[in-house]
């Protein structure tokens, strides 16, 4: 053994002989770009800790707590030729999307999960520029935690508007917010983490005050648990604005967030720039032919979302009667604006075996899940003595 190491020459033999005491040299540090120290971390849902005698519940990922219906689990099954890389355009779902929308198929792009489909739209239309300026990317805020992170990695710089005291998007100061460096605007509805949705008519008349040259994002993630017959309708909106771009999900209602399967919908002068800073094989095969079976069963999807609202509305009835105040809530998640109090909040929702969505000391976002779960948040804000007062 001795003679075999010996036989290496220099610093190999010393690292190998020595181990972490070798004279291998080593990079004294390995720089990121700065932005990347800059960006704040994705903070993902933590499931809850265990509690004896209670049965644990997560609540904070706004995941369906309904598996997908019985022809998605057959349809993933059934799939066997995993060893293939999948079509990287996803033609299949595509066509059926197409079909399923009325839109023509060449209007969408794949992605991996909405969140997928608006990094292709970041990464082909605001970043920096040859000259070193940076792009503008203007949303709302509180919303989705992803959106300064993805801002921030495509090179563009994040404007930030502060909701209304509602929860829904301040439009007049996103308006105003625009300027000639402006190239995305983001709205996200129902807007997440807080709830409402955005209404047709404000809606349009935002898309109508902006530059023609602004892509105006729609994010309808949730888009299948609102209720409100006031809410925008991205579809309609994109057919009548050459500069509107949708976002679905397969995540949220269809049950599929473990597949990551997304798209985009906008006209072709969009789409061309998208297909270029598409990922390739966003989507697998496996998730394709998931989504196409639910898609292919979407009555039993609405039956199961449906029963989501129903819930939903119970948690929000139920804060209400305990002279909660709680915004208007058009997703699949419950908005409480507890303030200093939110880690306390989140600490006795742990001790019940119950995880929960804390935001710092905003707030604490709570997704609706099984009937038992919901029933123990509930009796659980009932005994909570710092309750945002109703107004």
């Amino acid at each position: 053994m001795t003679s075999a190491l010996n036989s290496h020459d220099g610093v190999e033999a010393a690292a190998v002989v020595n181990g972490p005491e070798s004279t291998t040299p080593r990079l004294e540090t390995v720089d990121p770009r700065p932005i990347i120290g800059r960006l704040p971390k994705y903070a993902a849902g933590k499931p809850p800790a265990p509690v004896p005698g209670l049965e644990s519940f997560k609540l904070a990922s706004n995941e369906n707590p309904l598996p997908p219906i019985p022809a998605v689990l057959e349809a993933i099954a059934a799939q066997t030729a995993v060893n293939r890389y999948p079509d990287p355009v996803a033609t299949a779902l595509r066509n059926r999307l197409a079909q399923f929308l009325d839109v023509p198929a060449e209007d969408i792009v794949t992605g991996g999960g909405s969140l997928g489909a608006l990094n292709q739209v970041l990464a082909a239309f605001a970043g920096q520029q040859d000259d070193g300026t940076q792009d503008e990317v203007v949303y709302a805020w509180r919303s989705f935690e992803a959106y300064p992170i993805s801002v921030g990695l495509a090179g563009a710089r994040s404007v930030q508007v502060p909701v209304a005291a509602d929860g829904r998007h301040d439009l007049d100061a996103m308006a105003a917010a625009v300027t000639d460096r402006t190239r995305v605007v983001l709205l996200c509805t129902p807007n997440n983490p807080t709830g409402p949705a955005l209404r047709r008519e404000e809606t349009e008349r935002f898309i109508e005050s902006v530059p023609r040259s602004v892509v105006v994002v729609i994010d309808e993630a949730y888009q299948e648990f609102v209720r409100d017959e006031a809410a925008v309708d991205g579809l309609a909106m994109y057919r009548k604005h050459p500069n509107v771009v949708v976002l679905r999900t397969f995540s949220k209602a269809h049950g599929l967030a473990g597949l990551r399967v997304g798209y985009s919908i906008s006209h072709p002068e969009i789409t061309q720039h998208l297909r270029v800073a598409a990922v390739p094989f966003a989507v697998s095969s496996v998730a394709e032919r998931a989504a196409i079976a639910s898609l292919d069963h979407f009555d039993a999807v609405v039956e199961r979302v449906q029963s989501l609202v129903d819930e939903r509305d119970r948690v929000v009835a139920g804060l209400r009667e305990l002279g909660w105040s709680v915004p208007d809530a058009q997703g699949n998640f419950v908005w409480l604006e507890l303030g200093e109090a939110t880690p306390e909040f989140a600490a006795l929702a742990a001790s019940q075996a119950l995880s929960v969505r804390a935001f710092g000391t905003e707030g604490v976002r709570v997704s609706i899940g099984e009937v038992e779960a919901n029933t123990r948040f509930l009796d659980l804000c009932r005994t909570f003595t710092k309750a945002p007062a109703a107004s």
